[in-house]
């Protein structure tokens, strides 16, 4: 694409009004590569804690240059600069409150989008008409339309994008999965998945917003609701949890083991997913996301699944939340986990290793001409490789939204107390109007629109 059609093509995408047609240095190289001798400039838009955490990863490669950082709160931006700055031991980087003013410099080739949840879509299909290749940490969408919209913008603009499930960039993660993809646990019957439940409580009643925080532009799209303590602070967060802003935990968290679930078979998408599931959803306090649940899933080949929310401060326990069976199964079990369980073994993956029955098996490598994964070493790597290349990442949009997916189902089912049919192909409910509505875009406050 030379330069006339990019500037074309990228004026005719707007998607959310006045964001001004812009060409990042990443066009200097050839075929949509960035130059041999320029660095990859990234923007950081959220800056805290989490999107601090994966920005050193960007800072760490000698080939990115971290130039830009934004937020919507003044001591968490303070941090950031301060911390780029160091690393640079420079002045350099610029601070914005403004996502769109990140957007619209030339200079800047990749954005990591470390925001609240609700926001992360509108600001990555806004990165997308932008021509800014992307890191969009998780959980995607409060919506499958959210996920489906970013996906078209995606593709349709030709970005590189890498989605925050970073375990694919984790060893244990991907040996697991090669593992069962090549039969070294015999044919897959079961997959339990688990990962820790929202958190109930949060407290309701209104306060004056904390100086250096601008409220309007957090809330966003969001409905306008008053302030509330620990609404949007950096420890005891209550909107992780709050069905404004996002799904709970169910996502935010869930989306991780779901997502080597995915990466381990095919099973999931390969035609009509039956879905059923209960939850406890609290409905006193701000957190109204589900504190506990379970959910079985029925594959059109017969494997199965059951997906659980383990206790994060609500202590009723049940069969929604109790893994005492996988601790007699599975020796040492974690707040969270991916198993395959196969015709002649099963494999455990989680963040502090991979075991296996056989024992063995945990140290088997495989063999040549055996099915293969891509194997990333570090998310921000994988992604600026891709931006180098315009190849897929190790956590594509594709890969991405079947993930997300996977999350809302599990949401919908529960709050639908029963069984539904998810068609892969069609990416809705089968012969369910109730489910199917609870896909579709939620109202956005003016003016944010997708």
């Amino acid at each position: 694409m030379n330069r006339r059609e990019f500037v074309k093509q990228t004026a005719l995408g707007a998607v959310v009004a006045g964001f001004p047609a812009v060409i990042p240095s990443s066009a200097r190289g050839a075929a949509g590569k960035t130059a041999p001798n320029d660095k990859i400039n990234v923007g950081c838009i959220g800056t805290g804690p989490q999107g601090r955490g994966v920005m050193w990863n960007f800072l760490a490669q000698n080939d990115a240059r971290v130039t830009a950082v934004c937020d919507v709160k003044d001591d968490q931006l303070k941090i950031a600069r301060d911390t780029v700055n160091g690393h640079y031991k420079n002045s350099d980087c610029a601070t914005y409150r403004d996502f769109k003013e990140v957007l619209a410099r030339k200079d800047i080739d990749v954005v990591l989008i470390a925001t609240p949840d609700h926001w992360h879509v509108p600001i990555a299909v806004a990165a997308a008409e932008a021509g800014k290749d992307m890191y969009v940490e998780k959980p995607m969408g409060l919506t499958v339309a959210e996920d489906k919209i970013l996906r078209e913008a995606i593709k349709k603009h030709k970005r590189v994008f890498q989605f925050g499930t970073q375990q694919r960039s984790g060893e244990n993660f991907w040996r697991a999965c090669e593992l069962v993809r090549n039969g070294y646990i015999g044919e897959l019957k079961h997959v339990n998945v688990w990962s820790p439940a929202s958190h109930p409580g949060g407290a309701t009643d209104p306060l004056p917003v904390p100086p250096g925080i601008d409220y309007d532009r957090w809330l966003g799209p969001a409905p306008y609701t008053p302030y509330t303590k620990n609404k949007c602070s950096d420890s005891n967060k209550t909107w992780w949890f709050n069905y404004d802003y996002a799904l709970g935990f169910i996502a935010g968290w869930g989306v991780h083991p779901l997502d080597i679930a995915l990466w381990g078979t095919d099973a999931f998408m390969a035609g009509p997913l039956e879905a059923e599931g209960r939850a406890v959803i609290p409905t006193i306090g701000a957190c109204n996301t589900a504190i506990a649940w379970w959910v079985n899933f029925k594959c059109s080949n017969g494997v199965t699944a059951d997906f659980f929310g383990t206790p994060n401060g609500y202590s009723v326990i049940s069969k929604m939340n109790n893994l005492a069976s996988f601790e007699k199964k599975y020796r040492t079990v974690l707040t969270h986990g991916t198993a395959f369980e196969g015709a002649d073994g099963w494999i455990l993956v989680d963040r502090s290793g991979l075991r296996s029955y056989p024992e063995d098996l945990a140290n088997t490598r495989i063999k040549e001409g055996e099915s293969k994964l891509m194997r990333s070493y570090n998310h921000a790597r994988n992604l600026l490789d891709g931006v180098k290349s315009r190849n897929n990442t190790v956590c594509n949009i594709d890969a991405a939204v079947q993930a997300d997916e996977m999350c809302h189902i599990s949401d919908i089912t529960t709050r639908l107390n029963r069984k539904v049919v998810w068609n892969p192909k069609t990416e809705r409910f089968v012969n369910d109007e109730q489910a199917n509505s609870l896909l579709s875009l939620r109202k956005m406050r003016y003016p944010w629109q997708l």
